[in-house]
């Protein structure tokens, strides 16, 4: 895969996910997020071109529900999700938690 620059920065978190590929729901962790894309291990395997929804509880109490993404990569039991179908609510919960990941890093420099 050519390299190509992230229109949005990651961030590391550690948050249990809920995904469905197919019919299975599927457990696994998000280990970084930005507000286009998601790195996450699974229990149930997914492939390229693959979609997906994904459920995640982030820092605040509300779940973030992300209506279709598409498997963009994979790397044994990782996967890079591009997520496509997000709400406004869930694009503000996305980026309220981002902000914060972003000043506790700016904290800890």
């Amino acid at each position: 895969m050519p390299f190509a620059n992230r229109s949005y920065r990651r961030f590391p978190l550690c948050y249990p996910v809920t995904y469905h590929a197919g019919l299975s729901e599927c457990s696994g962790t998000v280990w970084n997020i930005s507000l286009s894309g998601w790195r996450l291990s699974g229990d149930v395997p997914m492939h390229v071109g693959q979609t997906c929804s994904l459920s995640v509880t982030l820092s605040d109490p509300k779940r973030v529900f992300v209506v279709a993404g598409t498997v963009r990569w994979v790397r044994g039991e990782e996967y890079g999700i591009e997520t496509l179908g997000a709400n406004g609510a869930t694009q503000s919960r996305l980026l309220r938690c981002l902000r914060q990941q972003a000043w506790e890093h700016m904290q800890s420099m």
